[in-house]
């Protein structure tokens, strides 16, 4: 399991640049033949939003994969450094907590929108709302185990260059 879901995080950053991609395309083109040609591309702006939350959610498993969300360390690390074991595993337990409830409402939101077709699209606006419960459960996996293991799946190798980076920014 360890490795299929090292795979499908790994994943993400491509996925996360192709849709980016894609929006980029789609908002460029639609400028250019809405200035120039007078015209547009209708779609495009459904499409780019529905993008956007996607990128922003997947982003969000892949911030939270490699331990880099926002967090407060140094009071807990310098007042109580004891308690820092205890603590953490109370953060990924809140974690869980809160993404097992966005991953609750967004499917459910899910699946009480996959009847609703848009028009300019075509899609079911469920793929907003699937982009959550994917987000959730993908983040609820990583939560529940690091309960346990803090230090699981963790990217070490983006940890390393950022180190390096400011070390050489410092030398020069």
């Amino acid at each position: 399991m360890r490795t299929v879901l090292k795979w499908v995080l790994d994943s993400i950053d491509i996925i996360m640049a192709a849709i980016l991609v894609a929006m980029l395309v789609l908002v460029f083109t639609n400028v250019v033949l809405r200035y120039g040609f007078s015209s547009g591309l209708r779609a495009s702006v459904e499409l780019s939003r529905l993008g956007l939350v996607w990128v922003v959610m997947l982003g969000a498993v892949i911030v939270l994969q490699r331990d880099e969300h926002l967090a407060v360390k140094e009071f807990t690390e310098k007042l109580m450094p004891r308690w820092v074991p205890f603590l953490r595993r109370l953060c990924w337990l809140i974690i869980l907590v809160s993404v097992g409830m966005l991953f609750y409402g967004a499917f459910g939101q899910m699946m009480d929108n996959w009847r609703d077709i848009s028009p300019l699209t075509g899609l079911p606006s469920a793929l907003f709302y699937l982009a959550g419960a994917i987000s959730g459960g993908l983040m609820a996996i990583l939560a529940a185990v690091r309960i346990f293991f803090p230090q699981w799946l963790i990217d070490k190798s983006a940890d390393e260059s950022v180190v390096t980076q400011q070390a050489q920014e410092d030398q020069a």
